[in-house]
């Protein structure tokens, strides 16, 4: 595994720390893997879920450190969606 995925592992956990999360959803961080997170929270592993985000590595971290809002982020096509919608922004309200 990737430093890249270890790292989003930790952050995204953190982040999820005292949320709930219902669905599954995958980031795949392009050229480093892939992190599932699911009510159980995130781990590195390229299962299906119900719905796919896709970006670079920079776009991710932007995402996480709060200084791209993945709204704009898909607006502007720096981030990719696919399968549902309605999981991916419950994972965005979440993450925010």
């Amino acid at each position: 595994m990737s430093n890249v995925i270890e790292g989003a592992v930790k952050a995204l956990n953190e982040k999820l720390s005292g949320e709930s999360f219902d669905g599954t959803a995958k980031f795949v961080i392009e050229d480093e893997g892939s992190v599932l997170i699911d009510s159980d929270g995130a781990t590195a592993s390229d299962a299906d879920a119900d719905c796919t985000l896709t970006a670079s590595q920079e776009t991710f971290e932007e995402m996480l450190a709060g200084d791209l809002d993945p709204t704009a982020a898909f607006m502007t096509g720096k981030l990719k969606v696919d399968g549902d919608m309605g999981t991916a922004m419950k994972l965005g309200s979440v993450l925010s």
